[in-house]
């Protein structure tokens, strides 16, 4: 590699798919001619990985093949929270760090909260039959559901967990909530906005209960980090278990629910609706049969990308760079390895 390049810090933003992440990025980092961010499309990786100082993975599997190739790469991180796509083992045996953007700062928790909300009401109210009365200038119909009554679910009660119970609360539902321990958020995040601590959740609960807490609710929200002991976590029994007409809603990650099991449910009429901003694969093909049904929602996992959160993650992308660039420690980013 010639002396030039050497003196340039190169960002290699991983694939097609969520182009605001490379663009604000670009953007922010303009006026550094000692910067360089390259968006490359997934089969070209392996080749170029090699000549990057900072890969940002967002949708793309970073195995411990393509890493071993990463010869000058310091720091692996996401656009957001989510690391399971990237081998961390294979990364810190290399001396690469692993890094992710904590989502409290970035407004991701919250957006992703907003939308949980918008999938809910969409179903309750029968967006896509509404949109098919309208062309058919029908008055008056479909007749909805309303929030105002319901029991919901939380599976999983992380930052997005706290945030859409926050957001739930004026709606006058009663909150149901699991997580693996309570002990870590009761001190501080567990807070209403008004500073009324542990208001949030009316029944808690761990992960033993959660058959017995989707029994319960007209609402089930997935808002579980995906790991080996979560995938697929909604299965035939998880969803066997909820009430007859209740609706599901992930804004997670797709492979937390098992497809068939969701595809039977909603084919007997036991699932009443199924609202998802993430797939089982990505992009999602928009001819699979499970988005024939009329009560089925989909948005093209874009709960957190908004103007806020993107421009926000962007400009700690490029201080990152800068920071590599110069030698200085890492600041605004969650190291985990």
């Amino acid at each position: 590699m010639d002396n030039e390049s050497e003196q340039i810090t190169r960002v290699l933003f991983c694939g097609p798919h969520f182009p605001a992440s490379h663009d604000y990025t670009r953007e922010y980092v303009q006026h550094y001619p000692f910067l360089k961010v390259d968006d490359v499309p997934f089969d070209n990786i392996d080749d170029v990985i090699g000549n990057y100082d900072l890969c940002v993975v967002k949708s793309m599997r970073l195995n411990a093949e393509l890493i071993s190739r990463a010869k000058r790469m310091k720091l692996i991180m996401q656009y957001g929270v989510g690391l399971e796509g990237i081998d961390i083992g294979a990364a810190s045996k290399h001396g690469i760090k692993v890094a992710r953007i904590p989502s409290g700062a970035t407004g991701n928790a919250a957006s992703c909260s907003e939308m949980a909300i918008y999938l809910m009401l969409g179903l309750l109210r029968k967006q896509n039959e509404m949109q098919i009365a309208v062309k058919q200038k029908k008055l008056g119909a479909p007749v909805g559901d309303t929030l105002l009554g319901k029991t919901v679910f939380i599976l999983g009660f992380g930052n997005i967990g706290i945030k859409l119970a926050q957001r739930l609360r004026p709606f006058g539902v009663k909150i149901l909530a699991t997580k693996r321990s309570w002990v870590s958020h009761l001190a501080n995040s567990a807070k209403a906005e008004d500073g009324m601590e542990d208001d949030l959740v009316d029944e808690k609960g761990n992960h033993e209960q959660i058959l017995n807490f989707a029994s319960k609710a007209d609402i089930v929200v997935c808002c579980l980090a995906m790991n080996a002991e979560t995938a697929g976590i909604v299965n035939d029994g998880f969803v066997s278990s909820m009430r007859k007409g209740a609706l599901l809603i992930n804004i997670a990650r797709g492979g937390l629910l098992n497809y068939n099991a969701v595809f039977h449910h909603l084919k007997t009429g036991h699932l009443g609706g199924l609202g998802i901003d993430v797939a089982w694969t990505e992009p999602f093909d928009p001819d699979d049969a499970i988005l024939k049904f009329s009560n089925v929602i989909i948005t093209p996992h874009v709960a957190g990308v908004t103007e806020y959160s993107y421009r926000y993650m962007a400009k700690v992308v490029g201080d990152v760079a800068l920071q590599l660039h110069a030698g200085k420690p890492l600041t605004g980013t969650e190291i985990v390895n």
